[in-house]
């Protein structure tokens, strides 16, 4: 009776996200009828793994958004192009993409995306009965600084696929998900991910391992830290020298790299709260609203309240 319950339940899952419309996009992603949110059985769990024909059928992109899970794309066959921070990936056959959790991300467009599979996992999942932070450490993937990206040889995709099925049937054909076999799976699986991962914190110099750090730390803190000084402080090094190193490494200064992600956080809270624009002002840390709008209109070229006007019509 119960796995029935839970078979249907998933049906009834799948069809709305098959008639999820642009109409009312924003209020729709905010509410209680976000699609993604009908896949967590519970709020406890937070996790689930399917097909991603099963769930991309979604016509519309994705402003700049972030969410409390970890998210694989695993593609088999087609294209998925997505934004992660300022950076765009092009995923394709054989290969998997990882979106932190914390990680702003934006999507143009799902449709060419033929078979793979999707999975979204919260981190404390990670860290149960068999996990812990140092192991987690490991895989460069899971981090803001690391590449997401992994290509995967033909030989090994019969390995990955297997333990994608298995994730799938734990949460699909169980009525409650035994989340310690669920980390069990996903640490095979990022054992097997990181023998063809692309490392960052080995065998780089160290301008990129300052950077990859300065990274890391804007992540945590540019929603009340503004200033290169305070960045090159907790780095211990000079303002110019963190400027530097990040100018060598990426091509832009360690200024633009703050105001593109305070950037980024605003237009994900434009679109994925409701809170005011004095609000969302405070939050990334400008005491001025004013000044806050006119930094906004000055990198985006249309006020915030545009902006999410044109969120809300799109």
């Amino acid at each position: 009776m119960i796995l029935d319950y839970t078979i249907k339940m998933k049906k009834k899952h799948a069809e709305k996200i098959k008639t999820y419309s642009p109409s009312g996009f924003r209020e729709k992603f905010l509410g209680e009828d976000n699609p993604i949110h009908l896949l967590f059985k519970s709020n406890s769990d937070h996790f689930f793994c399917l097909e991603i024909e099963e769930i991309m059928q979604m016509q519309h992109p994705v402003p700049p958004s972030k969410h409390s899970c970890h998210t694989l794309i695993f593609i088999s066959s087609g294209q998925h192009v997505m934004k992660l921070g300022h950076q765009e990936y092009i995923t394709t056959d054989n290969e998997m993409i990882m979106v932190p959790a914390g990680q702003i991300f934006s999507l143009e467009n799902v449709n060419n995306i033929h078979k793979g599979f999707i999975c979204q996992f919260h981190p404390d999942i990670l860290i149960r009965k068999y996990g812990s932070r140092e192991l987690l450490n490991e895989f460069d993937f899971l981090k803001i600084s690391g590449n997401p990206k992994v290509s995967l040889p033909q030989e090994d995709i019969g390995s990955i696929v297997n333990i994608l099925e298995r994730l799938k049937k734990e949460y699909s054909e169980t009525a409650f998900t035994d989340l310690n076999i669920v980390q069990s799976y996903l640490i095979t699986l990022f054992y097997e991910m990181n023998k063809y991962a692309v490392k960052t914190a080995k065998g780089i110099s160290a301008a990129e391992v300052i950077t990859a750090k300065f990274k890391e730390l804007i992540h945590d803190h540019v929603k009340s830290q503004h200033q290169v000084n305070y960045y090159s402080s907790l780095l211990s090094v000079t303002p110019n020298h963190l400027n530097k190193c990040v100018k060598t490494v990426t091509g832009k200064s360690a200024v633009k790299w703050i105001d593109e992600n305070i950037l980024l956080e605003a237009k994900y809270l434009l679109f994925q709260t409701t809170l005011s624009v004095g609000e969302i002002a405070t939050r990334v840390g400008f005491e001025d609203q004013s000044y806050f709008s006119r930094f906004f209109k000055k990198a985006e070229g249309i006020s915030p309240i545009r902006y999410r006007k044109m969120i809300d019509k799109s």
